[in-house]
């Protein structure tokens, strides 16, 4: 499992107290197995406490959510554009609410889980609140859809596979068959085509 750990401090004057944390992270998200995927993606992360606080810990995992399948072929960069748009003039580009109900709308998107926030107190006088976090990378289970070579290529293994089960199955019910005498026989002797020729233009 492949991990991001960072440090952020942020300086605060001695009469500043923090109480809350609204954190936007953003990432480059990439797959290039079965579906070649590009976005830019982020997480995003608030807690309040009661006291003022320190330092913050978190420790979580970054997650895929997928709303629908992706495609089998080509480059997917549909979402590979910045979650925050740094070079708009409209002050709704920079609302948070903007921010993460836009990103809402995307089909494939990150989540933090189980970011498991630890408070801690006790700063001094002109200490900088510090955000210490690990962001972890599981293994995922990417929904995709299949091309046609690789359907046909999958669908024949099954085919064979069940092919031959049957052919064996059939294989032992028709010795049984003939062994037992289970189905009633007449005997014929077999006459070439061409007596039964002859024997009708006589």
């Amino acid at each position: 499992m492949d991990m991001l750990h960072f440090k952020l401090e942020l300086p605060l004057q001695s009469t500043e107290h923090v109480l809350g944390v609204q954190l936007i992270l953003t990432f480059s998200y990439q797959l290039h197995r079965m579906s070649t995927f590009v976005m830019q993606s982020m997480a995003f992360f608030q807690s309040s406490f009661a006291v003022p606080g320190s330092q913050l810990y978190v420790n979580g995992d970054l997650r895929l959510q997928q709303k629908q399948p992706l495609s089998h072929g080509g480059l997917d960069v549909r979402y590979n554009v910045s979650v925050i748009n740094g070079t708009s003039p409209f002050a709704h580009d920079y609302d948070l609410t903007h921010i993460v109900a836009a990103y809402q709308e995307r089909n494939v998107t990150t989540i933090l889980t189980d970011p498991n926030p630890i408070w801690l107190v006790g700063r001094a006088a002109e200490a900088p609140f510090v955000i210490n976090a690990v962001i972890r990378y599981p293994m995922e289970v990417i929904s995709y859809l299949p091309g046609f070579w690789e359907m046909i290529k999958f669908a024949w293994i099954q085919y064979v596979s069940i092919l031959l089960i049957f052919l064996w199955v059939f294989e032992r019910i028709k010795r049984f068959v003939f062994q037992n005498q289970v189905v009633t026989t007449i005997p014929v002797t077999a006459v070439p085509q061409g007596e039964l020729y002859k024997q009708h233009l006589s």
